[in-house]
């Protein structure tokens, strides 16, 4: 008896290890076995025949066969009764089924019934030659995607926090599908993204919320992914999307997608409702170039860090540059390297300042974490001072400046004492001077900050009243910084809808009331106006 072959080996159909390769031949017809065995014999198959069912399921008792050819029509029964003895034996056998009295039913039947290809008498050699290489690939295919499966269940191929696959998994997995990408001349694109300012989130609410937060956006990533990309865990705040058969184009398109519905999800912990910002680097093979996995991961490391130099939230695709270009660049020498160098450093400084932002937004979540609101009023606020902002025709780095002065306007709270700040009754002259000094003390932490130079008005003033009744400096009117009237009618806003200690929270009817109320005394009747139209508008 010949040596059993493992299912598992490693086929191969060119060379020498063709004649590792098994196939019976099972037909009543003695001439066709002899003709089917010379030719595939001559191809390098190792060939069996058979003339009977019974005697077919005696061989495939006795060995693997990596395929079998089957006539529909034998003496003793139908080619397709040998088809359950074949499967239960080994489901990896692929079958070809041949008659000479053909039907759609009968093909649609033998095909349903897991028989890999149907082929009519007189058979032609070079159809059945091609036929059996393209079942004899995709077992190969098949045989090792299962082995790679089996490996990958050995390993521990998932991250414990998240439930993704993890580094290893990908390292196995972007190996072989950049092997398939480069055999067969297909796309493989790489999305390599980062939550921006997720530091303060563990510093403010503790490492355990940040690991739910990392839980739940990991699921959000599951959910926005194809059937057929592989979500990674990367390490910490960084993950990766690999996508096979997805050419840049579509992989960017997929990457600004995420992006734009990540500003809009509410990600919900308890009490703490947040969004995330993130920052994304998308590379390809073959289009980024590339000789291995390495140099594709690289490429998207190098669009991330790009993204994120630009200042985050948003998505960068990687652009490389050719040597040519670098040689040109050094030929021509002059302004053109001084440009480069100063557009260099610019990027580079706005990635250290993103850094310093990041932490200044720390202290300030850490304060609202100690007042008395939920986590959601900085961030609400953020929304209606861009919503005014806009309606007001401002410029983008005018309503940057709003958003800042938004998340910051308390930031001098972290100098009031939490027995003031959690008080249920009434305050005292003395405490309520004390609160009183919070805008000072927010614009005096800020003030040696330079990024932030046109933001510190807006804190130290944003509860002045248009009527010169307000506090820190009494300021009246249009005497008040415009940013200063837009956060102050945000904050009242904000405030009137939430529980404080002291009473709960008013409706959205009576907070608008009263902000009616307050226009031209509290408030800048204008920008009043403009506020009402986009609450109002929500409704």
């Amino acid at each position: 008896m010949e040596k059993e072959i493992n299912p598992s080996t490693r086929l191969r159909i060119d060379g020498e290890r063709k004649r590792t390769i098994n196939i019976m031949i099972v037909d009543d017809n003695s001439k066709m076995l002899e003709t089917l065995q010379d030719i595939l014999g001559e191809e390098g198959y190792n060939v069996t025949i058979a003339d009977s069912i019974a005697l077919a399921r005696e061989n495939i008792e006795k060995k693997f066969y990596h395929l079998a050819l089957v006539d529909l029509n034998l003496v003793n029964g139908s080619g397709l009764d040998l088809l359950s003895g074949i499967r239960k034996k080994n489901s990896e056998t692929m079958v070809i089924i041949f008659t000479a009295y053909a039907s759609l039913e009968t093909a649609i039947l033998s095909l349903r019934e897991g028989v890999f290809s149907y082929l009519q008498k007189p058979l032609n050699m070079e159809e059945l030659k091609i036929t059996i290489k393209k079942a004899l690939k995709t077992q190969e295919l098949s045989l090792e995607n299962k082995n790679l499966i089996a490996r990958l269940k050995e390993l521990s191929l998932k991250d414990s926090l998240t439930g993704l696959h993890n580094y290893r998994y990908l390292m196995e997995r972007i190996a072989s599908e950049f092997m398939r990408a480069k055999r067969y001349i297909l796309p493989l694109s790489l999305i390599m993204l980062d939550i921006d300012y997720f530091k303060s989130i563990n510093e403010v609410y503790g490492h355990h919320y940040g690991d739910s937060i990392l839980k739940e956006f990991s699921g959000y990533l599951k959910n926005c992914a194809r059937t057929n990309d592989i979500v990674v865990r990367y390490g910490g705040e960084e993950f990766v999307i690999l996508m096979p058969d997805t050419a840049k184009e579509g992989a960017v398109n997929f990457g600004k997608r995420l992006l734009e519905k990540c500003k809009e999800h509410i990600f919900d912990r308890g009490d703490k409702r947040i969004k995330l910002k993130i920052s994304i680097g998308v590379a390809n093979f073959p289009e980024d170039g590339g000789n291995n996995t390495t140099e594709l991961l690289d490429a998207a490391d190098k669009a991330l860090r790009e993204a994120k130099e630009r200042g985050g939230n948003q998505l960068f695709p990687y652009q490389s540059i050719s040597t040519k270009e670098i040689k040109d660049i050094i030929r021509d020498g002059g302004r053109l390297n001084i440009d480069k160098l100063k557009e260099r450093l610019h990027r580079m400084k706005n990635r250290t300042n993103q850094i310093l932002v990041e932490s200044i937004y720390a202290f300030a979540k850490a304060v609202e974490a100690r007042d008395h609101y939920t986590g959601r009023h900085s961030e609400s606020m953020v929304s209606i001072v861009t919503e005014i902002g806009k309606k007001l025709r401002l410029s983008s780095h005018e309503i940057e400046n709003l958003q800042h002065a938004a998340m910051l306007h308390d930031l001098g709270k972290i100098g009031i004492p939490d027995k003031i700040l959690h008080k249920r009754k009434s305050l005292s002259p003395v405490e309520y001077e004390k609160i009183k000094r919070h805008p000072q003390i927010g614009a005096e932490i800020i003030r040696d900050i330079h990024i932030l130079k046109e933001v510190l008005p807006m804190i130290l003033h944003h509860h002045e009243r248009y009527d010169g009744l307000g506090y820190s400096a009494g300021a009246k009117g249009k005497d008040i910084p415009l940013g200063a009237r837009i956060v102050a009618i945000a904050d009242v806003y904000q405030a009137l809808i939430s529980d404080r200690p002291y009473r709960k929270a008013y409706s959205k009817e009576e907070a608008l009331k009263i902000i009616r109320e307050g226009s031209g005394t509290q408030f800048d009747p204008a920008i009043v106006d403009v506020f009402l139209q986009i609450i109002q508008g929500k409704k």
